[in-house]
């Protein structure tokens, strides 16, 4: 693969240069709303904020409508008649799921939010007894599983302060190391009941090595969780071969299905069917063929599924229906690649930028341990501030992470060449260079 790098002749013959890459490589942003920019000469926004939400497709909408429009015509008879019925809906979004993730379908459903999946998954995985009470996150953890984490040790009676180990890079290092983590599970892994990770960390952009920390986790002993909630639909994954035990992530990011949406689950088709996994159940818990015989005792199915407990809500599911087909039209490997060329491109602006300014990229250089994202540590002022300006002086969308990150993600779906441009142009224009 050819990756194209930036033009050395200053920002102004670089946009010319971005825009025959664009030529070159398109993408997909006609498939998507891009919202007006804010600020600058350009109509509409570089919007480089797909890791904290995705664009809506422009298809969402028209989906969405027909789903309501069921809901007018038969009212409750929708569950069965409409065209696509309520009842199974869920299950239209399990093969195209399955299939982003790298998994069996009886591995895959898609329900609730990624904390409250985390939750339930835990119930059933992280079962402390004698001296393997531990969990091992990411120092970086996204808060959300470091406050989870914390409440499943307590709920078992445990210190969190003591069973939750938070593995830090080494010192004057910004991302831990493969061999951070496996050396650790190597001298302590005996007292080790639960790894979970972020396949992609949220704030530096990391991609962890997932198949080989999986390996140590389960030769430790240990069950092996995954968040992918900035891994899934980012980089290609292979869960049920890397032989993951669990994993969740949400849709809302690099998969575009509206904030808040329905989030999905992984389990390894080795413990479905499993009587003696501990699992909250409700209704959706049984199977489905029996479901409406009313009796008080569940018959939980051995595929995934029996993780479920409420009806889904149908709403919320059209969407993800929406984003998940396009994903299965446009397929990984494709967009794997151009990220890598979208991703590469910006490194580079990002060095010239960078070189003499109070900035520092924090994500990994090489590509194989990134995946549409480069976070960037600012040396003065504040995050906030700074993606603040670029917006409404520049048109560019980014998110801050307070105190001194700045995350610009280019999605290989709906960002371009010339996004990148924009961003470095913007940066360059925003923050003053230092003195020699």
């Amino acid at each position: 693969m050819n990756h194209p790098t930036p033009a050395s002749s200053g920002f102004a013959a670089g946009e010319a240069e971005a825009r025959r890459l664009d030529a070159a490589h398109p993408g997909h942003r006609h498939l998507f709303h891009v919202p007006p920019a804010e600020g600058g000469r350009f109509r509409d926004a570089a919007y480089l904020a797909g890791n904290s939400l995705g664009l809506q497709p422009r298809a969402t909408r028209d989906e969405l409508l027909a789903d309501l429009d069921a809901w007018r015509r038969l009212g409750v008879e929708g569950h069965l008649e409409a065209e696509r019925a309520w009842l199974p809906y869920h299950e239209l979004l399990t093969a195209p799921a399955a299939r982003l993730v790298g998994a069996a379908p009886a591995e895959v459903v898609v329900m609730n939010s990624l904390t409250v999946n985390l939750h339930l998954l835990m119930v059933s995985f992280y079962r402390p007894a004698g001296a393997r009470t531990r969990i091992v996150i990411e120092d970086s953890a996204f808060p959300s599983d470091s406050y989870a984490v914390r409440s499943q040790a307590r709920f078992h009676g445990l210190d969190p302060d003591a069973t939750v180990v938070r593995l830090r890079p080494r010192a004057g290092e910004d991302t831990l190391r493969t061999e951070d983590v496996t050396d650790y599970l190597a001298a302590e892994g005996d007292t080790v009941a639960l790894l979970l990770l972020g396949g992609v960390n949220y704030l530096t952009g990391e991609l962890m090595d997932i198949p080989t920390i999986t390996a140590a986790g389960r030769a430790a002993g240990a069950v092996v969780g995954w968040d992918l909630a900035h891994a899934a639909g980012n980089v290609p994954l292979a869960l049920h071969d890397w032989d993951v035990d669990f994993a969740a992530w949400c849709s809302y990011k690099y998969l575009n299905s509206g904030p808040g949406a329905l989030a999905g689950v992984f389990v390894h088709e080795r413990h479905l069917g499993d009587p003696t996994l501990p699992r909250f159940e409700g209704w959706w818990s049984t199977e489905s063929a029996t479901r409406f015989e009313m009796t008080p005792v569940s018959r939980p199915p051995a595929t995934v599924e029996a993780w479920q407990i409420s009806n889904p809500p149908i709403f919320a599911m059209g969407p993800v229906r929406t984003s998940l087909e396009l994903f299965d039209a446009v397929g990984m490997p494709a967009l794997r690649e151009r990220s890598i060329l979208l991703t590469g491109y910006l490194a580079g602006l990002l060095d010239e930028v960078t070189a003499n300014r109070p900035l520092t990229v924090v994500t990994p250089r090489e590509p194989e341990r990134r995946g549409s994202q480069l976070s960037v540590r600012i040396g003065a002022g504040s995050a906030a501030e700074l993606a603040k300006r670029l917006r409404h002086e520049h048109g560019v969308v980014a998110d801050a992470r307070e105190p001194d990150i700045i995350r610009f993600a280019p999605v290989p779906l709906y960002c371009t060449f010339h996004d990148c441009w924009r961003v470095a142009d913007a940066l360059a224009a925003t923050v003053a260079e230092v003195s020699s």
